[in-house]
């Protein structure tokens, strides 16, 4: 039998909780210049996930809290959604449920009007669900100290650079992209926000080795077998759902279905301009073949290999 893990109420959409949920930008920022990059504590990042670090790196996890991490791209959203409705979907009911990001707020985003660390603090649901893109070796050390559930998603560097640069063409608080050729070599040199691709896989998959509640699972084996991998995740999480639950979850969960449902992505948001490139794009493996000349992809299996070359970590560039 499911064990709903909660002795708090759900938020509901018509009671958001405080600290700017919304997660709107000012109306200027359609007119405001992005964000540069900068070089901060050896990440490439912007300012809006360094701006609010005092209480990102001080900030107080609980032991039940479960974090959900990922390098931009590799399926956060996704996972997202799996994990709150493993735990809390038997509490919404159709029209209640509030949008992903509140649900599961971003820990280190900050600006005007939306602070990860507040609604996180304002969260009324137990356990907390919690969304990173931070690279292993900036992650709160009360995270480590509290023993708390880590799900780390990786997903290979092929689709989750095509899908990084779409989103950086339509997300107006990402720095302006560039020319795709020039996005490939920002790419392989660790100069996108959140920095190297290959540092933090590898980071977290070395951590993992350690650090017993890390749940390392990669975007390819979820797509090929969405049911295997829930059953992986469910007994990391000692959840015992129901085979209806366990359905209703993967239904719930599917690509399109997701893609129809406000409260599942974030395309509400003002500074997402969805005229360039949808949010929910094409959530599949191997799209980087629609991007990538013969000539391109040669030189980055070349990087690949290169980079690559002594780890144990295995990436399926297709299923």
């Amino acid at each position: 039998m499911f064990c709903l893990l909660t002795g708090k109420e759900r938020h509901s959409a018509n009671s958001r909780p405080p600290g700017g949920s919304e997660w709107v930008e000012p109306e200027q920022t359609k007119m405001a210049q992005r964000p540069k990059t900068f070089e901060f504590e050896g990440i490439t990042m912007s300012r809006y996930f360094t701006d609010n670090w005092d209480k990102v790196k001080n900030f107080k996890a609980r032991p039940d809290d479960v974090v959900v991490a990922t390098y931009p791209k590799a399926g956060t959203t996704w996972m997202s959604e799996i994990v709150d409705q493993l735990y809390f979907g038997g509490m919404q009911k159709d029209g209640s449920t509030p949008p992903v990001y509140e649900r599961v707020p971003f820990l280190e985003f900050y600006n005007e009007t939306f602070k990860g660390t507040d609604l996180i603090e304002s969260l009324q649901t137990s356990p907390r669900l919690i969304k990173t893109h931070l690279p292993v070796q900036l992650v709160p050390q009360s995270f480590w100290e509290q023993n708390c559930r880590i799900i780390y998603i990786a997903r290979n560097p092929k689709d989750t650079m095509v899908s990084f640069y779409h989103f950086d063409r339509m997300n107006l608080v990402q720095p302006e992209p560039g020319p795709w050729e020039e996005y490939i070599h920002k790419f392989n040199n660790g100069q996108l926000v959140f920095g190297s691709w290959y540092d933090h896989v590898q980071g977290w998959w070395d951590k993992s080795k350690s650090y017993s509640k890390i749940h390392y699972v990669f975007f390819e084996d979820m797509k090929e077998d969405p049911a295997r991998e829930l059953s992986r995740l469910c007994s990391f999480l000692a959840l015992s759902p129901s085979e209806t639950h366990k359905q209703s979850v993967l239904g719930k969960t599917r690509f399109d279905k997701m893609k129809k449902s406000t409260a599942a992505h974030f395309s509400q948001i003002p500074a997402f301009d969805e005229s360039v490139s949808p949010f929910m794009r094409k959530g599949m493996v191997g799209d980087w073949k629609n991007h990538f000349t013969v000539a391109q992809n040669e030189a980055f299996d070349e990087e690949y290999r290169r980079r690559m070359k002594n780890s144990d970590l295995r990436f399926r560039m297709e299923i």
